[in-house]
């Protein structure tokens, strides 16, 4: 087996990534994530209710400052190389967690000068492959934090030590699982369009496996499925409309496990249970929610583990 030292990988800093966006970019993700025609605090920048979408910075890794198509295959191969780590094949590789905490509210226009600094805060190695955590933070001109994200990718088949091995300095909060003793408090359907796909990648995720059939057919899709973090933004959605009054500055914790895929024109019920006061350190007077989203076509739970913190509306309390 190899020397690579998996260890030498935690705490790795990769380069600043610039990014930038504007009310467009916003717009265009709202409804990427299926905002409805009548949600006007997603849709309408000129309401007095509209915000930017909380989960919007889970794109900024694709986009970068770009206005326009971003070559996917470039994006994930270039870059410097971790110490420590395997050479990975990107056509193995399954996008796992996403969390992302909301510092401070996110400006409608990001003006020059923000970054995201990226790092591995964590590498667990088993029999079915590696796992490798990245925090990013997404900061001003100034250096000011205003969302932090965790990203968890699987690198099926990837071999380092080819013993089980995890270390881990950082992560992102930690939910309490759905009570298996209670129905949900609230359970939310949504329907996505057979153009999800297309309209969601316009906010900088290129993937051709989402917008070419035969390369969902080879990759044992039956065809193309749509992005995962699409789906987390149609369950973001859900939370903020059923717990958060459907203001999107309500939601300021969000975070998932990646279960099963989601075909364009799938439907999507959310169920969501209240657990109680937000625990993590910042969110005081919030309170936490578990929930997961099922795929109505398949039965199949698509993204479980669900946490999310809210500032709860007082219609929604129960």
């Amino acid at each position: 087996m190899s020397k690579l030292d998996l260890a030498a990988a935690v705490g790795w800093e990769d380069e600043e990534k610039p990014v930038s966006w504007n009310q467009r970019d916003i717009l265009i993700y709202a409804i990427g994530v299926g905002a409805k025609k009548d949600d006007f605090a997603l849709i309408n920048e000129l309401d007095k209710s509209w915000a930017p979408f909380p989960t919007y910075p889970v794109v900024l890794p694709f986009k970068g400052t770009s206005q326009d198509v971003v070559e996917f295959r470039k994006l994930m191969t270039g870059g410097k190389h971790a110490p420590g780590l395997p050479n990975f094949d990107p056509n193995r590789g399954v996008h796992g967690s996403q969390s992302i905490e909301i510092l401070k509210p996110l400006p409608p226009v990001s003006g020059p000068g923000w970054k995201l600094k990226k790092r591995i805060v964590a590498v667990s190695e088993n029999k079915s492959g590696i796992i490798v955590d990245h925090e990013l933070l997404l900061v001003d001109s100034q250096g000011t934090p205003y969302a932090k994200l965790h990203s968890g990718s699987f690198n099926l088949g990837a071999k380092a030590t080819g013993t089980n091995f995890t270390k881990r300095i950082a992560g992102a909060p930690q939910g309490t699982p759905p009570p298996k003793d209670r129905a949900p408090d609230w359970v939310v359907r949504d329907q996505t369009t057979p153009e999800q796909a297309v309209t969601y990648r316009l906010s900088g995720d290129y993937n051709e496996l989402h917008i070419n059939p035969a390369i969902g057919a080879s990759t044992g899709f039956g065809g193309v499925i749509q992005h995962g973090l699409a789906t987390f933004g149609f369950a973001a959605r859900a939370v903020i409309k059923a717990v958060g009054g459907g203001d999107p500055r309500s939601l300021t914790l969000f975070g998932v496990r990646f279960t099963a895929p989601v075909k364009p024109g799938d439907a999507l019920e959310t169920s969501i249970w209240e657990i109680g006061p937000a625990k993590a350190a910042g969110h005081a007077g919030e309170t936490e929610v578990a929930f997961v989203t099922k795929n109505v076509a398949t039965g199949k739970v698509c993204l479980g583990a669900g946490v999310a913190y809210v500032k709860k509306a007082e219609k929604s309390k129960l």
